[in-house]
């Protein structure tokens, strides 16, 4: 099969920082979700809504940082129907994975969205050209193990919810995959201003054209209270700040790479499940986030020490 070029050749010493960034994004995140969940499940938002205006605040915020620090040149960048598309698949995403979250509680739509590092590293391969070898295949492997146990199978989680999660992770794997293709010779603030552009495009047209239809993910109506405000405006923020992370990351590291260390996700997912939702979990629920904390520090720890030993100057006589 024909792959597209890789366009980035990174250090090891770049790809500890990518791996490093690209942990923190995937720590911050859930919180995201979280909020999201609470506005539809305790404010009768629509996941639509939350994902329009999440993305509609991503651009805001974003465009005015990008006109002050790069100028108006900095819209101008290479692969803009590219960039358009993930935005496309941004949106997409969002609404599957928010229409989920009205469901499922927040660790077990996590944990199932988190077959996308296998699909990352799987697409990476094949339309990247980027080399998997097997000690990351192994770390995905067992990462995925660990959120299989994490997530504790039950009737109504492989019911019609939990296919979105699982939609939203190849939609997620694609956007990834493209962010690295294109990442070269682009500003990280144009990539996700124009993310922000497409995929708030796309569900605003989603729901206009499904507003016939009365489907309650795709229904609008005015947040009620100020604390749905409130919560709207710290989803754009703190999805903004997550995706600009990523952004970087996948410019310093290859897709195959940052993929076992997606399922990092799951441990702060758990936590805020924990704290906001009363999900107290259980202990096979604990050694699964130890599994895939584990997964991804083995990863973590091989690119570290291929660094130093790249960087160790030669020996002379």
């Amino acid at each position: 099969m024909a792959t597209l070029p890789s366009s980035l050749t990174n250090t090891p010493a770049e790809m500890v920082r990518g791996i490093m960034i690209f942990v923190a994004g995937g720590m911050i995140i859930p919180t995201m979700d979280a909020l999201s969940k609470l506005l539809i499940t305790e404010h009768g938002l629509s996941a639509g809504e939350v994902g329009a205006v999440r993305l509609f605040l991503q651009g805001a915020l974003i465009l005015p940082l990008l006109l002050h620090w790069e100028g108006t040149a900095a819209l101008r960048i290479p692969h803009l129907g590219l960039n358009l598309l993930r935005g496309a698949c941004l949106g997409f995403g969002s609404l599957a994975f928010f229409a989920a979250l009205r469901f499922l509680p927040l660790a077990d739509a996590i944990a199932i969205f988190m077959i996308e590092p296998m699909i990352v590293t799987l697409l990476s391969g094949l339309f990247l050209g980027e080399k998997v070898g097997w000690r990351r295949i192994v770390a995905v492997l067992v990462g995925f193990a660990g959120a299989l146990i994490i997530i504790q199978p039950s009737y109504a989680v492989f019911g019609l919810p939990a296919l979105l999660p699982a939609l939203t992770a190849f939609i997620v794997g694609i956007y990834f995959i493209l962010s690295r293709h294109v990442a070269r010779g682009a500003s990280a603030f144009a990539m996700q201003f124009y993310a922000a552009l497409g995929g708030f495009v796309v569900i605003v047209a989603a729901m206009i054209v499904c507003r016939p239809l009365g489907f309650d993910d795709l229904a609008f109506s005015w947040p009620a209270s100020t604390l749905a405000w409130v919560l709207l405006l710290a989803t754009g923020v703190i999805g903004t700040f997550a995706h600009l992370l990523f952004n970087r990351a996948y410019q310093l590291a290859p897709a195959s790479v940052l993929a076992p260390f997606g399922y990092t996700e799951i441990v702060s997912a758990v936590a805020l499940g924990l704290l906001v939702f009363g999900d107290l979990p259980d202990a096979p629920k604990w050694a699964g986030m130890a599994i895939v904390v584990g997964s991804g520090i083995f990863i973590y720890l091989r690119e570290h020490r291929i660094a130093r030993t790249t960087a160790k100057p030669p020996v002379t006589h």
